[in-house]
């Protein structure tokens, strides 16, 4: 199970950290990835970090603006967004997958998903 939270309202230009804790499987073997879902649009990957040693990877839209981190210990992945723009607006997902992130990200590639956390950048 993968519960995330942190969304809100932010204004352009401004940061967010998304927050997703992890339960029911072996944190450390897994990879944790973050997609994002705008209004009519298809899911899209942002990030994914892998099991140990956490090697991390970025799509082209956010590379510079987002970092992914994990803590093992808290069964914990974050998303540092920085540098909010408008078009960042959009239902986020916390997903998992075993071990490694494969570059490019597509939603069939992992097997657990959290709920959605809104992330909404408007002045």
């Amino acid at each position: 199970q993968l519960r995330a939270c942190g969304g809100g309202l932010v204004q352009p230009g401004g940061s967010l950290r998304l927050s997703c804790t992890a339960s029911g499987f072996i944190f450390t073997d897994y990879a944790l990835g973050w997609f994002r879902q705008a209004p009519g649009k298809e899911r899209e990957g942002v990030s994914c970090i892998s099991a140990v040693p956490g090697m991390s990877h970025y799509s082209d839209a956010v590379k510079g603006r987002v970092t992914i981190s994990r803590d093992n210990a808290k069964n914990t992945v974050y998303l540092q967004l920085d540098s909010l723009k408008p078009e960042d607006t959009a239902i986020y997902y916390c997903t998992s997958r075993r071990f490694a992130c494969p570059s490019p990200m597509k939603e069939d590639q992992y097997a657990h998903w959290g709920q959605g956390t809104q992330v909404t950048v408007s002045s």
